[in-house]
């Protein structure tokens, strides 16, 4: 017979620890603030930097939202 998981129970048992997401949520952090000190350093001059702020932004600020989110419901192992 299988067990069932309590269906209230929306923690998953696979994933990142509470550990690692803290770490993910200082690096994302990090790299946003390198971002916007590179823009405010050196400014936009082409579009090619203007694509790479744009893709590492919203790939630090998606990490960031992510494991706050994560860390807030308290979703990790």
């Amino acid at each position: 017979m299988r067990m069932r998981r309590n269906m209230t129970d929306s923690r998953s048992k696979y994933g990142p620890s509470r550990g690692e997401l803290w770490f993910r949520l200082v690096f994302s952090l990090a790299g946003l603030a390198f971002m916007a000190l590179a823009v405010f350093y050196r400014g936009i001059t082409g579009l090619a930097w203007f694509e790479i702020m744009i893709f590492g932004g919203l790939f630090f600020g998606a990490t960031t939202v992510w494991c706050i989110l994560k860390l807030l419901r308290r979703d990790h192992p």
